[in-house]
């Protein structure tokens, strides 16, 4: 049998929720950094209230779809998969496809492992196996030329403002953490006083989490301060905000800020909330071991570290084993 040289098909599948979706993309698009690929993305989307049943009530899971959700052969080479609504397609994957398509579940699926071919979870979840690979945070779409493209994007607004520029990414209301208005309107004072004992400047974007008293708390309190404040209309300056930065403030309940914050290579500092969890006090001393974040403390300094590239390790796995078994099939044929 001829060796196959066209590009790997990869499938990004999710619910479509951003901060889901980006995970899978960002895997994928470093996998295009290493090689030519083609990329599709999914999303799960189903009938009526049926995505709510957990995996394992889900007996023929395509069926319980709203059309046009695009689940159908040819098989991918490569299927990435994130979120809960993906596990009863992504348990069955490798029985479609006869075996042919490599299935990657990012995070910990609470499945059993043996149904995928790579499980790529943060470290603090502590799983560990064969076909774990545990990475520092979680995967995401940040790369140096991303930013700078952002940021030229949106130079009008961020070229003028004075530095230091700090990027304040909010988060929200999780299973651990809250941002009552309480919390809100102290974490407020003490990045207002820092951003003016520098005579900088802000630039504040806010999760779908943010309950939205704290966000009018946080917007209020930080609207005089130079700076812009994301409201979430228009065009999301997300990525330009952190090219743009001199230092990051990022809420401690967010996986996906703190580890593309820490991707930069910038300083960032981490916004204590109301909650406690073992698993993000772990991921956090973990950031600090490494150099890339330590505890806001009310005042800005600078240090160096080495960007995390998580990322493109992940991809880099992904390959390897995707190489190995198209070299076992050939070597069978």
């Amino acid at each position: 049998m001829a060796q196959d040289t066209s590009p790997p098909r990869v499938w990004v599948v999710s619910d479509g929720r951003a901060g889901i979706e980006n995970q899978g993309l960002g895997l994928a698009e470093a996998l295009g950094r290493l090689r030519p690929i083609s990329l599709s993305v999914k999303r799960i989307t189903w009938r009526g209230r049926l995505g709510r049943l957990p995996w394992w009530l889900q007996p023929a899971p395509l069926s319980a779809l709203a059309p046009g959700h695009g689940l159908v052969p040819p098989w991918p080479d490569i299927w990435i998969a994130a979120g809960r609504a993906t596990l009863p397609f992504s348990l069955r994957m490798r029985r479609w496809s006869k075996g042919e398509t490599l299935v990657v579940q990012l995070q910990d699926p609470r499945a059993p492992p043996q149904a995928f071919d790579l499980i790529i979870p943060p470290k603090h979840d502590r799983l560990s196996g064969d076909n774990v690979l545990p990475i520092m945070g979680s995967p995401h779409r940040v790369t140096a030329q991303r930013l700078a493209e952002e940021q030229a994007r949106f130079a009008d607004q961020l070229d003028p403002l004075p530095r230091p520029r700090v990027a304040v990414l909010i988060g929200g209301k999780s299973k651990a953490f809250n941002l009552s208005p309480e919390a809100a309107a102290a974490m407020a004072h003490d990045i207002e006083a820092a951003v003016a004992q520098e005579g900088g400047s802000v630039m504040v974007t806010f999760s779908r989490r943010t309950p939205q008293d704290a966000k009018a708390l946080l917007s209020a309190r930080l609207r005089h301060l130079p700076g812009v404040i994301w409201d979430g209309a228009g065009p999301n300056p997300y990525f330009a905000f952190l090219g743009a930065a001199d230092f990051i403030l990022a809420t401690e309940d967010s996986t996906n800020m703190t580890t593309e914050a820490a991707s930069t290579g910038k300083p960032v500092f981490i916004l204590k909330m109301e909650g406690e969890s073992l698993k993000f006090r772990l991921y956090h001393e973990e950031l600090e071991r490494l150099g890339a974040a330590r505890p806001f403390g009310g005042a800005f300094h600078s240090w160096t570290y080495e960007p995390l590239q998580e990322t493109d390790r992940a991809a880099a796995e992904v390959l390897r084993r995707f190489d190995a078994r198209r070299a076992g099939a050939l070597a069978k044929a």
